[in-house]
């Protein structure tokens, strides 16, 4: 069943890791396996930043050999970003298994990703100016709460409580997906797709890697695609609605921008209000009035519709 939301102020920022919690709180009848956030503060060109994990959270319960493995894998990881070149400013243990770096680095970020992921248990889940990704198990109070999400300023978010169906309850197989290598682009999916396998063997030939089995990933490595072959984000959410099969409603978002994109079944729901300043999208109106209580008018996206925002 699975739900998502969106939000994005235009022209200003605001404490979107506070609104976005909200929002997915109120799913959570529609998810309580993971939740994940994408959040977008203020890009800032000269800096990239890495959320990473060297665990999943159900491995602490293994004894001490894994707080030793932990600790290895992260030093092998700061080894070899030393190794690239990349001059690493500030360090950040988010929870004992998960971390957040910036760093300055002008080389190949498809090297760097491949060589930090080539590390035993290590996991890329975001990189880029502006987005930070963070996504773990339990419910959205339960995440926001560990890793202190509360108060983060950004323009814009996206955000998913996911029910598994089809892969394991991980990490790894949470929304929302970074589309690796690309920066700032990330995906919350509702829906299935039938042409999964395909479509991503098609992008592996391309050069692209993937993380998870979760249908989900193949459309955030799909937009990054084409946006990297000269989409704008518009186009590339259209042409997903011909190329990618089955039933499907996402939000995607980047540095500057928010789109949704539905297929033409128009089986996955999505309600929407838009106003001058902000636009909040989700799986149901009750997580959009968490943030708005007052009486507002929301409407329901046509089946194939496409909408995209900047902040």
């Amino acid at each position: 069943m699975c739900g998502i939301a969106g939000l994005i102020h235009r022209g200003t920022s605001s404490d979107i890791g506070t609104e976005l919690t909200s929002m997915l709180q109120s799913l959570k009848h529609r998810g309580p396996d993971s939740t994940g956030y994408a959040l977008y503060g203020a890009p800032n060109p000269d800096e990239h930043i890495m959320r990473f994990k060297v665990a999943e959270s159900e491995d602490l319960q293994k004894g001490f050999d894994i707080h030793h493995q932990i600790k290895a894998r992260r030093e092998a990881v700061d080894t070899r970003l030393e190794e690239l070149g990349a001059h690493v400013g500030d360090r950040q243990e988010a929870t004992e298994y998960a971390y957040r770096y910036t760093f300055a680095y002008d080389g190949d970020m498809r090297r760097l990703a491949d060589y930090v992921e080539d590390v035993d248990g290590a996991e890329i889940l975001s990189m880029g100016h502006a987005l930070e990704l963070i996504k773990d198990l339990g419910d959205a109070k339960k995440v926001s709460g560990a890793y202190h999400l509360l108060g983060f300023q950004g323009t814009h978010g996206i955000g998913h409580t996911r029910m598994a169906t089809e892969s394991d309850v991980d990490i790894r197989s949470a929304h929302p997906y970074w589309a690796y290598p690309f920066d700032d682009v990330a995906v919350v999916h509702n829906g299935q797709l039938t042409n999964y396998w395909s479509g991503r063997r098609a992008l592996e030939r391309r050069g692209h890697r993937f993380m998870s089995n979760c249908d989900s990933e193949l459309i955030a490595v799909y937009v990054a695609d084409r946006i990297n072959r000269g989409d704008d984000l518009e186009e590339a959410l259209r042409r997903s609605i011909d190329e990618l099969d089955g039933v499907f409603t996402y939000i995607v978002a980047t540095s500057d921008s928010l789109g949704m994109a539905k297929d033409v079944m128009g089986a996955k729901p999505m309600v929407l209000y838009e106003s001058d300043d902000f636009v909040a999208l989700a799986s149901e109106e009750v997580a959009i009035r968490s943030v708005f209580p007052h009486e507002i008018d929301t409407w329901d996206p046509y089946q194939g519709e496409v909408k995209v925002w900047q902040a």
